[in-house]
């Protein structure tokens, strides 16, 4: 209570920091009204029929805000410009240029972040096309005239570099990863909706269920909080070296390896692809061949969200991916070459290839932890249904773990501008 009084006096006493705050509210109340703008030339109302039939959709209805349900300006939202920064993270694996902008500071992420701008466009427009399709297929698209096709694509696109562009305002001006912040905008606006719902259903629901799922949130909750904060140290020594007149080195810290290197992406992974049979299914049973119609029945059938072959295909995809995304991202004989070049050695272990044998070995074996728990996380929707029979709350572990990361970012920020706000009021 202390440690929230003295954040709170901070917030009134910092200019800087009211500043940010009223900046993000700003962009997030503009970002919010432009989800109620319609996107002319979709049936609305039997959009909303067709989503609630569908646990799938709805699901990424929860992720997008109600902007799918309502098929708003941001109906695709962020989906294209995260799909374009992973496909951009993937290409400095193979790419030397990428890889190189990488590492020349500020102006190489300056440039590569306008790579991944362009990237976003023709992305929003083939996602823009898959919708349409969809759309047509369930004779939801009141006007099919070419022109018509133009202006929804056009649309749709435009939302999401207004999208883009707000969440880099927020990045820049506001406070924490504006990306981010939208995201969880809009998990978190489809609380209150599904909360009106279970109150709805609550007379016919058993109040053991419902106390049920209280706690499993509060675990799951509590399971984030650790699984992100967790890290294996690995101890660095430095030798000691004498330069001119002066001793260098000598000290000692350690190499924080985290259980969760990957975060929310191998589920963003896992879930675009889990996704594609129910769609294929849709499409193959609506045609008139015997054989691909059941074809199409029995994927519809398997990868719904209550289905074993969907959870367990969901699971091993997620954790698949856990390994793939950390071996982009952590590269052992990189680091063991940067310890080696700065003097530095892990105890027991020799400099050099030994160095990134180890770190990859102690890798392996954490990140199965956090491999798994991801897995558990992205099916935990299921299982809570499965238990509980609320299916009303289906917020599911992968928007609470998106919640989550995004609240301990964001107070990490907050945290580091009100230390460097002490160092100043220190040194004047």
């Amino acid at each position: 209570m202390q440690k929230i009084w003295s954040v709170l006096k901070h917030f009134f006493t910092l200019p800087e920091l009211k500043r940010k705050t009223w900046v993000t509210l700003g962009i997030i109340a503009f970002y919010r009204f432009l989800t109620h703008i319609p996107v002319p030339g979709v049936d609305t109302q039997q959009l909303k029929v067709f989503f609630s039939q569908s646990q799938l959709l709805g699901l990424l209805d929860i992720f997008s805000g109600g902007t799918l349900a309502n098929f708003s300006l941001m109906a695709l939202g962020l989906a294209p410009y995260i799909n374009a920064s992973i496909i951009m993270q993937l290409l400095g694996m193979v790419v030397p240029k990428i890889e190189e902008l990488s590492k020349e500071g500020e102006a190489g992420r300056a440039q590569l972040n306008q790579y991944t701008r362009l990237v976003t466009i023709p992305l929003a427009v083939v996602q823009s096309l898959g919708m349409y399709a969809l759309l047509r297929s369930q004779n939801l698209i009141i006007a099919r005239e070419a022109t018509a096709l133009v202006a929804l694509i056009l649309t749709m696109v435009a939302g999401t570099m207004i999208a883009m562009w707000m969440g880099e305002l927020i990045t820049q001006y506001g406070l924490g990863n504006g990306i981010s912040i939208l995201i969880f905008v809009n998990i978190v606006a489809r609380l209150p909706i599904a909360l009106i719902q279970t109150t709805a259903v609550s007379q016919a629901a058993q109040l053991t269920n419902l106390v049920i799922f209280s706690f499993l949130a509060i675990g799951v909750i509590a399971g984030i909080v650790f699984i992100n904060q967790a890290a294996r140290k690995i101890p660095v020594s430095y030798a000691k070296r004498i330069r001119g007149s002066r001793l260098y080195g000598g000290q000692s810290t350690h190499l924080p390896l985290k259980i969760n290197q990957a975060g929310v992406i191998p589920i963003i992974f896992a879930v675009s692809l889990v996704l594609m049979p129910s769609f294929l299914g849709r499409f193959l049973s609506a045609l008139p061949q015997a054989q691909l119609a059941m074809i199409g029945r029995f994927l519809s059938n398997s990868f719904q969200p209550q289905h074993f072959v969907y959870n367990a295909v969901y699971f091993l995809l997620v954790v698949g991916f856990t390994y793939f995304y950390t071996a982009v991202v952590f590269d052992p004989v990189k680091i063991a070459d940067e310890i080696k070049k700065y003097g530095g050695f892990i105890p027991g272990i020799r400099p050099g290839k030994p160095t990134a044998e180890y770190l990859q070995y102690i890798l392996q074996r954490i990140t199965l932890v956090g491999a798994v728990f991801l897995g558990l996380i992205a099916i935990l929707p299921s299982l809570v249904q499965n238990v509980t029979d609320i299916t009303t709350l289906s917020l599911g572990g992968t928007g609470i773990l998106i919640v989550v990361s995004v609240v301990l970012e964001t107070a990490k920020q907050l945290e580091s501008l009100f230390v460097m706000r002490s160092y100043e009021g220190f040194l004047t």
